[in-house]
């Protein structure tokens, strides 16, 4: 029969997670994504991602052509810079002239209160999401100065811009009192990396109450219909624990009990899809973003998995090897 020929030809499913993801990323991914899977679970060079990175440099120093797929067209944005030193420090080459060159750029379009907005006015208009809108006289956000303070803090980066844009994260970390999920996400970030560990735990302890007193995050992914939506996001865009505290070693890790943490990285393992990828929660709002970002999404979903010791490859040695969650402060 034709429809048993078919089916004979058709590739057998991968056995486990980590080689259903592999088989996603080949068939949907950009080059950088298939180089930093290669990078992070083949063994492969770090080159190959650095190369692939670097295509999305521009001569200010900053990084355009929808390395965030959110932001379209070639200008450098704050957004691709945040996305650009994640990639970065996940190799171990947040250093050197190439940081120097960005801290320059960032220096320059920062704005008067030496911060980053998330997005600059171009001399022409390029496609972007709708829930980035654009401005002609842009305010600084935490949603994209947080993430780049905390990687060049990580990093042991001294540079004049950090000065007062580490000052302006203190200040919208500390008088936060009601927030976005994602601001929430971004001020986490920062403190990750803030080199004022006492500060950054006392900032840290008291986001978590307010993370839990206004129902922030889905603490019981099986209840998820009693947390409403942030106003302004899509039906079904809520954050987890597993999306504040991606790795352990986070401040945010504290925040919830292991019980919490374990059914959210439980949901998160569930939330592969046939395909092989993780979905995106948030608004679909272009066809290219939008199969750009799940493989995004998919690499964000296998590091943090790995990050917990949740087995990926079907081997029970894995979870011989988890680390010890930790408790909550």
């Amino acid at each position: 029969m034709p429809g048993d020929e078919a089916s004979s030809l058709a590739p057998p499913t991968p056995p486990t997670p980590l080689a259903r993801a592999e088989q996603f990323i080949w068939l949907t991914a950009r080059v950088l994504e298939q180089r930093r899977f290669a990078f992070h679970f083949l063994g492969d060079d770090p080159d190959a991602v650095d190369t692939a990175l670097g295509s999305y440099l521009n001569a200010d120093g900053g990084y355009g052509h929808a390395l965030d797929p959110d932001l379209r067209g070639p200008l450098s944005q704050p957004l691709h810079t945040a996305h650009a030193l994640r990639v970065l420090d996940s190799l171990g080459r947040c250093a050197g002239q190439r940081i120097e060159r960005l801290c320059r750029h960032l220096t320059r379009v920062s704005t008067a209160d030496g911060a980053l907005p998330v997005l600059l006015p171009a001399p022409r208009g390029y496609p972007g999401a709708p829930y980035h809108p654009l401005y002609d006289d842009p305010p600084a956000e935490l949603l994209t100065t947080g993430p780049v303070v905390g990687v060049l803090h990580r990093n042991r980066i001294w540079h004049a811009w950090l000065f007062r844009a580490t000052d302006f994260c203190w200040d919208r970390v500390e008088t936060l009192r009601r927030a976005d999920p994602y601001e929430i996400q971004s001020a986490v970030a920062f403190l990750d990396g803030a080199p004022d560990r006492p500060r950054a735990v006392a900032a840290a302890d008291r986001l978590g109450r307010l993370v839990r007193e206004q129902r922030l995050v889905v603490l019981d992914p099986r209840r998820r219909r009693e947390y409403p939506p942030y106003p302004g996001h899509a039906p079904g865009e809520q954050l987890f624990p597993h999306d504040i505290a991606r790795r352990p070693e986070s401040l945010a890790r504290g925040w919830f009990t292991d019980e919490e943490l374990g059914r959210s990285l439980d949901f998160l393992a569930a939330a592969q899809q046939p395909d092989g990828g993780w979905p995106v929660r948030r608004l679909a709002w272009a066809p290219g973003s939008s199969l750009e970002r799940r493989p995004i999404a998919t690499l964000e979903a296998l590091l943090t998995l790995r990050a917990y010791g949740r087995p990926l490859a079907g081997d029970p040695r894995e979870a011989a090897n988890r680390p010890e969650p930790g408790r909550p402060r």
